[in-house]
């Protein structure tokens, strides 16, 4: 729902907008956190880096997003975003798929103990 939005171990989110088959979220990540490494059985993502610089592990190679670039996801591919930054860093992601709830996380390593 527009304007839903959640508190976690690194950072937090808000969705932006959303529809059938896209969801844009605001997400900060904390300095010096990092999301799980993750993947999705049904979305596709693309990220903006909004604020800050962005360190992605996608399929374990790790590329770097400064403001204005993009980390684009395939569904099912591994990721996670890092912030290695004594700032906050804000991403836009675009989530595309048939399916874009957020159970449709797997996560394969999290920092914070989470199934």
């Amino acid at each position: 729902m527009i304007g839903e939005s959640d508190q976690r171990p690194s950072g937090s989110w808000t969705i932006l907008d959303e529809g059938p088959a896209f969801k844009v979220k605001r997400i900060e990540v904390s300095p010096r956190s990092r999301l799980s490494y993750q993947t999705h059985e049904h979305r596709a993502e693309v990220s903006v880096v909004a604020a800050g610089t962005a360190s992605a592990v996608i399929d374990g190679e790790t590329v770097t997003a400064e403001l204005g670039q993009t980390i684009t996801i395939a569904v099912g591919q591994p990721h996670r975003i890092v912030n290695d930054q004594d700032v906050p860093l804000v991403i836009v992601e675009v989530q595309l798929g048939d399916y874009l709830g957020e159970d449709d996380i797997v996560r394969l390593e999290d920092d914070f103990g989470r199934a």
